[in-house]
């Protein structure tokens, strides 16, 4: 194929792609996207880049990006070095009390700024923040219990400085959005008599998503969605579907919480969650903008 002919088919594909994506930006012009950004995809400098690309430009169509990051590899590689052992319950990290501090650092530190840095480099505006600024998140301590095997009975898990939030204002959050500001957040927050706590970076994008009212909650993972027993993704699913579908066995393991947090999400007044994998470039804008999306919308 001649050069030229060839570069116009791709740049008439790309007007296709533009034209497809309009009706969605009008659809969602001025609503709240809240994303939890981690896992594979926030290690991956190329993927983290393409990520900023895609959040800045969220913004500058219209929508409201609101970005809450995990960092539990980037925790536990820093434990490492510092000859600190986890140990996990449940795959909660039980967190003592140096090891909320190096998680505070770690999160709202090296990780939080760079994720910042890249957006502000890609032309967007970004603020790190986390649950403590302007009390945006109460926590309180999680309790956790299991069925002892051999005695039957139930016994109390002490996870140490792990917490869930309680109470979202999200105050800061909207004043941001309505100055033109990306909010970045780290899932650390404080209890009411300051105590710091580690907060599942799921369970704390949920909670922000609810407080907000967001449009959507969109949940980056290392998996394309949830998956049917043939492992094909099932695109979108109800709270009926869900249950029917952890009965029989389909949904399992580490999808259960994941699902478990877009339904609280969905119950707290998010028109819908999406579970997508975050490996897969410029994911967040596939399930927007293209009419079969990318992963498995949940609604209510």
């Amino acid at each position: 194929m001649h050069v030229v002919e060839r570069d116009k088919k791709i740049l008439q594909k790309k007007a296709a792609t533009l034209v497809e994506a309009l009706p969605y930006m009008r659809k969602y012009a001025d609503e709240t996207f809240v994303i939890k950004y981690g896992g594979h995809a926030m290690g991956d400098p190329e993927l983290a880049r393409q990520f900023a690309e895609d959040i800045t430009l969220l913004k500058q169509v219209g929508i409201n990006p609101v970005v809450v990051h995990g960092g539990g590899p980037q925790i536990g590689e820093m434990l490492s070095r510092l000859s600190i052992k986890s140990e996990f319950v449940d795959g909660l990290r039980v967190t003592c009390k140096a090891t909320v501090d190096i998680a505070e650092m770690v999160l709202c530190g090296s990780i939080c700024k760079s994720i910042v840095a890249d957006i502000n480099r890609a032309g967007g505006r970004a603020i790190g923040l986390s649950g403590k600024d302007s009390s945006m998140v109460t926590a309180t301590k999680m309790e956790r219990s299991k069925i002892d095997p051999t005695s039957n009975i139930e016994q109390v898990i002490d996870l140490g400085y792990v917490g869930e939030p309680t109470i979202v204002n999200p105050y800061i959050l909207k004043h941001s959005i309505d100055s033109d500001i990306i909010p970045v957040i780290s899932p650390i927050a404080a209890g009411e008599d300051g105590t710091t706590y580690n907060i599942n970076a799921d369970t704390m994008a949920g909670a922000i998503a609810g407080a907000l009212g967001a449009r959507r909650f969109f949940l980056l993972t290392d998996v394309p969605g949830v998956l049917n027993k043939q492992g094909e993704l099932m695109t979108e699913l109800t709270r009926t579907d869900i249950d029917r579908l952890v009965a029989d066995g389909t949904i399992t393991g580490g999808m259960m919480p994941k699902v478990e947090t877009c339904l609280n999400a969905v119950d707290q007044g998010v028109n819908g969650a999406v579970i997508l994998d975050g490996r897969v470039k410029h994911a967040v804008l596939l399930e927007i903008f293209t009419e079969h999306g990318a992963g498995t919308l949940i609604r209510a």
